[in-house]
């Protein structure tokens, strides 16, 4: 067994990586390692939201931390974005008419770097007036940054928590820039946050597992693990790229999203198309996508897709837009010809 806080050397090792992120002078006693970023966001809904307190999310938000606000009965109020982010003007209205609802908002998630599924990077210039926001109306900043030393062309962005170290939980993962089966992220948090997650922590696993760590903190200290990131940053950019001129190429009656760094593009569907319906076509065609109706936790964003690049070869990417841009045109002349998509598959069960 290991120290339910995670094992110190690795946690003096977080904190340096953290630098590439703008924190600086990070103490490593506030660092808590967990079984993957997915379990430090668990913990900290799990110590803050009591069924039916509100969490503000970006519309649309990742699915994975959608289904642990859901397991844990909070109210998920969706916050406007565009091409820059999560939109301040609107952060400050939707948190004035939730508390005139006599609602309680327990916190805001958000991913600030390469957004799953949208694909976008919150601006340098919202991001000090997003952290002023939050710090003015008391509510707390979970910044999930799992694809921040993936960008394209540059370093990243200052994390919002160095802006504002004390009203920000920072939860940072090396599944997409070592290895995910390790299953090794961690949460940053102010001083008091920190000692109650530990103490959850401990209840829940006792402490994270000591080979990876170990594993971890080795490569941390003795490989040139950042030349090995810029190395994936140019194979994500290639693909990317690939994605980019096929979607230019095949599907132009839609729309996208332009990515300078993760893993993702969001697509929005001509007008009529369901793209939750229009799977089992595309399946069928041997393509896929996540339906746009998975990142909002209302069910809408029917008439979105996030597509990924960060799997295939340039190839098959091209290959997959093209494919997935003959069941896109099938169904637009279906709503263009009759006004509506052939029928789902549900629906044509029941027709059955």
């Amino acid at each position: 067994y290991g120290s339910g806080q995670g094992w110190e050397v690795l946690r003096e090792r977080i904190t340096e990586v953290m630098t590439y992120d703008g924190i600086v002078g990070a103490d490593p006693d506030d660092v808590v390692v967990t079984t993957g970023s997915q379990q430090a966001l668990d913990l900290v809904t799990e110590l803050f939201v009591n069924p039916g307190d509100v969490v503000l999310a970006e519309a649309p938000s990742y699915v994975g931390a959608l289904g642990v606000f859901r397991a844990r009965q909070a109210d998920v109020v969706h916050v406007p974005m565009d091409e820059h982010g999560i939109i301040p003007e609107a952060l400050v209205e939707t948190i004035r008419d939730v508390r005139a609802s006599g609602r309680t908002i327990k916190f805001i998630y958000i991913i600030p770097n390469y957004h799953n599924p949208a694909g976008v990077t919150l601006s340098a210039e919202r991001r000090p007036i997003i952290a002023e926001i939050c710090l003015r109306e008391h509510v707390l900043i979970v910044e999930d940054n799992p694809y921040g030393l993936l960008g394209f062309h540059n370093d990243p962005l200052p994390a919002i928590a160095s802006y504002s170290p004390e009203g920000v939980v920072y939860l940072g993962s090396f599944s997409k820039m070592f290895a995910p089966g390790f299953r090794i992220g961690w949460a940053y948090a102010p001083h008091a946050i920190r000692a109650k997650l530990v103490l959850a922590l401990e209840s829940a696993i006792l402490c994270p597992s000591m080979v990876g760590q170990m594993a971890i903190a080795d490569y941390l200290g003795s490989y040139d693990w950042y030349g090995q990131v810029k190395s994936f940053r140019s194979m994500y950019a290639e693909r990317a790229r690939a994605m980019l001129t096929a979607l230019e190429e095949y599907m132009q009656s839609c729309s996208w999203t332009v990515p300078d760094g993760g893993f993702y593009t969001w697509v929005t569907l001509p007008e009529g198309l369901n793209a939750k319906s229009m799977l089992p076509r595309a399946v069928r065609a041997q393509v896929a996508y996540v339906s746009g109706t998975a990142f909002f936790y209302d069910g809408q964003g029917s008439n979105h897709m996030r597509l990924s690049f960060c799997y295939p070869s340039p190839e098959d990417i091209r290959e997959g837009v093209r494919r997935l841009s003959t069941v896109v045109n099938a169904e637009k002349e279906m709503v263009d010809m009759f006004g509506t998509a052939s029928i789902d598959e549900a629906g044509a069960e029941s027709a059955r």
